[in-house]
């Protein structure tokens, strides 16, 4: 086993090529994903954006897996009066695979109740002799999780189901602090008059709960953050709108703007015991998921209550997944988007192809204008082996079928935030580190994905590969195959993923932006 301590060995990353190429998706990419495929644009309640899973690093939590599900992206502080409370007809999930079969073992799922005050009648005002419903969440300043002056209260439920997430076992996750299963969900960040102090109202919404089947307690935390990912959004979509020097001179590293550094986003949190997650193997998988009923029906004449203008029932319909960062994004073809939203890890190999000749290198070329640029390894086994299967010793589950998802390795320490890789492996493998606790092993906040995967896709790793195979990757992943050459490990976006601001413990990522300052 491959410790935090040790940096990666060439004999320990040997490519399962026949095993990989069986069943595969999709390869690393630029961003976080937001408003990623057609469908998603119209029902953003359900767009996940980011997925983190790691071992957590605040010093007395290490045997802790943090679990850190980001859905409705792009939110702005400023979104009243009726902000960004969740769907209370989705079914959101967080999936764990713990014996690399491609299938969930464990899920995490989270139903939320959006209700009105007084029984559904809200609060109003006496104004000229009649009472009169406020057009506002709140009607004075807000303290505590069950303050009185919010006309509109936002509660969920956990349930962990074993097996299945369809016909598994379902139970309730409850409060360790008597026992309820219904928890209350803070207000968003409406602005500094209506809540003084956000950071500590939030803080009191961070529950210890009981996992049924797991002898440790747990952390859960829902509510809105500040989006933790850093990236040249506009630009990348923009044809790579910058100058080849910015995106090759690692001194440029931080250059430009963050583009949604004022941006909240609402996470479903988790810190659960790693022995809680795994079961015979250290690795992990994880993905997550929305989804809504198969029917909808509008009422064209909606009486009064909150969201009373739908009906939905049914089946449950996946909408939204999530693994590794941005797949859908800029990955899969346009017109399989929706499909891939809807798709299980099982049935990855219909997506085979887009990892195997991935379009994204050949897209840089024209839009930085460099032709000829892009690897020539065909098919892109070193893709395959890093984002599909996980690097065998270090997160490739012992019996792994192949498939689009995070993969963690539970048994490799986590490392303290101030020494963090910010290239993760592929700063351990250009540098010899000693950070083997980053992505693509599992995903920290600090961890910049962005330029890790750009690195990855033009052909970074058969430089490292070098003529003699020495990380396994396969003979054609050598650097002869690699036009770009060592300028591969130069590509960055010109953001600074680590200049993120963060919470140094659960649920890490910081407090929202506010409305008004």
């Amino acid at each position: 086993m491959l410790h935090s301590a040790s940096p990666i060995k060439a004999n320990t990353l040997a490519l399962a090529v026949s095993l990989a190429l069986a069943s595969l998706t999709a390869a690393p990419a630029f961003a976080s994903s937001h408003r990623e495929a057609p469908f998603i644009t119209t029902v953003p309640k359900v767009d996940g954006s980011d997925f983190y899973m790691f071992r957590s690093y605040e010093a007395d939590r290490s045997d802790y897996v943090t679990l850190l599900a980001n859905y409705l992206p792009l939110q702005d502080g400023y979104g009243g009066p009726n902000y960004f409370a969740l769907d209370q007809n989705a079914l959101y999930e967080i999936h764990i695979d713990n014996n690399g079969d491609a299938k969930e073992d464990l899920t995490f799922q989270f139903r939320f109740k959006n209700t009105l005050s007084n029984s559904g009648a809200g609060q109003a005002l006496n104004v000229g002799g009649k009472m009169m419903n406020i057009p506002l969440v709140q009607f004075g300043g807000v303290s505590n999780v069950k303050d009185g002056n919010l006309q509109l209260a936002e509660t969920y439920s956990v349930s962990v189901v074993r097996g299945d997430r369809r016909s598994g076992t379902a139970q309730a996750v409850t409060n360790a602090s008597g026992g309820s299963a219904t928890f209350d969900k803070p207000v968003d960040n409406i602005g500094k008059k209506t809540i003084a102090d956000y950071a500590a109202y939030a803080a009191k919404h961070i529950y210890t709960v009981n996992i049924p089947g797991c002898n440790m307690p747990a952390k859960l935390f829902v509510g809105q953050r500040k989006d933790a990912f850093a990236v040249n959004l506009g630009t990348i979509f923009d044809l790579v709108n910058a100058p080849v020097g910015v995106i090759t001179d690692p001194s440029l590293i931080g250059a430009a703007p963050n583009t949604i550094d004022d941006k909240n986003v609402t996470t479903l949190g988790l810190e659960v015991h790693k022995s809680c997650l795994t079961n015979g193997d250290d690795v992990i998988g994880g993905w997550t998921t929305a989804s809504m009923r198969q029917a909808r029906l509008l009422n064209g004449k909606p009486g009064s209550g909150h969201q009373a203008s739908e009906k939905a029932g049914g089946a449950w319909v996946q909408v939204s997944r999530l693994g590794m960062p941005l797949v859908n994004e800029v990955v899969i073809g346009l017109k399989d988007k929706d499909k891939f939203n809807a798709s299980k890890p099982s049935g990855d190999a219909q997506f085979a192809d887009y990892v195997t000749n991935p379009t994204l290198p050949a897209l840089l070329e024209i839009a930085l204008t460099l032709p000829n640029t892009a690897p020539t390894n065909f098919p892109r086994t070193d893709l395959v082996t890093t984002f599909l299967t996980g690097i065998k010793g270090v997160n490739q589950p012992k019996n792994v079928v192949g498939s689009e998802m995070l993969r963690l390795n539970t048994a490799i320490p986590p490392v303290a935030f101030a020494q963090q890789n910010r290239l993760g492996i592929v700063g351990n493998i250009l540098a010899g580190g000693n950070d083997n606790a980053g992505y693509p092993n599992g995903r920290r906040p600090k961890d910049d994905v962005v330029d890790i995967s750009l690195v990855a896709v033009m052909g970074g790793l058969c430089m490292a590969n070098g003529d003699t195979d020495k990380l396994g990757f396969g003979a054609a992943c050598k650097p002869s195959a690699v036009p770009l050459g060592a300028t591969s490990f130069k590509l960055h976006d010109a953001v600074d993923q680590a200049a993120v601001p963060l919470l140094s413990g659960f649920p890490y990522l910081n407090t929202p932006v506010p409305g008004t300052k």
